[in-house]
């Protein structure tokens, strides 16, 4: 019997966010979860804490602290880390560690990964010349994490054929529970219809947007936003002119996310551009149906028997949708198929062990 692998994930930061929790969950749901590594180019632990204390007590868990620009010193930092903790294969997440990790993998000697995780940055031709070289010189094995994010690369980078691997996410952890009690946590209103959306505050996801439309829902419905980032300020300020601020709650980072969703009752995010998010999947795993925008691989994230999609930009197909969940969405038949999709087509033990036939060097 051959030897377990040793795998090492690579990722830009690590602060809270979608690829890093999936590169968390991968490590803590592998077979043997001793030998994956995640390994960050920039920051540091206590830094990487402080923004996100699920990290604390973390075990191989590594920080190279690149600086900003070009960094020669971090390529041979992470080529002689991969051969100090004897790894067989190097998992890369996104344009910078595919440079970083792809060229350290080649002087460490060791296999490379990489996911692909957005459709829409390869429109601009620069970055598409550079995903491309990276590809043709680096010859990482490619994995795409939607479909749409598949064809996008057929289509701008010929003679790359990617394997398609869904996200997927802990069904045990994201299941359904008690409303009352997970409110009562988050000092939330007990007698409210509430919408949540978790997301990074940033000009992409669009919280202006979801504000807007949120301001002409009834009164008795509130708004929660889990989060944090360099919007915040500005939003706050908006629910102030809006005269919503004592509806709109914002909670910062949660680290218990579930707990989040079962506080909720719709999830929405209303972003200009996205991969396949995991929130969603994670939402409707708890049963919440959800409203979000049609955008990157979205589609292929939401049940089509009880999420809605809209068009992204649309402060009025927002409120119509969110108004339409309001009135509908709430019941219980809707709430099972929503977790029913995210069990059968977007479980995590299904992309690890996808990912672990990449590593193994097996066609999926």
């Amino acid at each position: 019997m051959t030897a377990p692998l040793v795998v090492a994930q690579i990722v830009q930061h690590l602060a809270p966010g979608g690829i890093e929790t999936m590169a968390l969950d991968i490590q803590r749901k592998a077979r043997k979860p001793e030998n994956v590594h995640i390994i960050s180019l920039e920051g540091t632990m206590p830094e990487a804490i402080e923004h996100w204390p699920r990290l604390q007590g973390m075990e191989r868990v590594h920080f190279l602290t690149k600086p900003p620009g070009l960094s020669l010193t971090t390529v041979t930092k992470l080529a002689q880390l991969l051969r100090q903790l004897n790894v067989d294969v190097v998992h890369t997440h996104h344009v910078g560690p595919l440079i970083y990790g792809g060229v350290a993998a080649k002087l460490a000697r060791c296999g490379h990964i990489h996911t692909e995780h957005d459709a829409w940055h390869l429109n601009n031709q620069k970055r598409r010349w550079l995903v491309a070289a990276c590809f043709h010189l680096l010859k990482p094995s490619v994995a795409a994490d939607a479909e749409l994010v598949a064809t996008s690369i057929r289509q701008h980078i010929p003679l790359f054929t990617p394997s398609v691997i869904l996200n997927g996410i802990d069904t045990d952890k994201f299941q359904p529970s008690g409303q009352a009690e997970a409110r009562s946590k988050l000092n939330l209103p007990l007698d409210a219809a509430i919408i949540g959306c978790a997301a990074r505050f940033t000009e992409v996801k669009s919280h202006n947007l979801l504000i807007h439309a949120f301001s002409r829902l009834p009164e008795n419905t509130h708004l929660a936003l889990a989060g944090g980032g360099e919007l915040e300020h500005e939003l706050k300020n908006l629910t102030r002119r809006l005269n919503i601020e004592q509806r709109v709650h914002f909670l910062s980072v949660i680290d218990d996310m579930p707990g989040f969703y079962h506080a909720i009752d719709i999830f929405c995010l209303a972003s200009k551009k996205e991969g396949l998010p995991l929130s969603p999947l994670e939402a409707q795993a708890c049963q919440r149906v959800v409203v979000m925008t049609d955008v990157g691989g979205c589609r292929e994230a939401v049940d089509p028997e009880s999420g809605i999609l809209i068009t992204a930009g649309s402060t009025q197909e927002l409120e119509t949708a969110l108004k339409a969940q309001l009135s509908s969405g709430i019941n219980k038949e809707k709430q099972e198929s929503a977790r029913n999709f995210v069990v059968n087509h977007c479980n995590l033990e299904r992309m690890i062990s996808q990912y672990d036939d990449l590593y193994c060097g097996r066609s999926i």
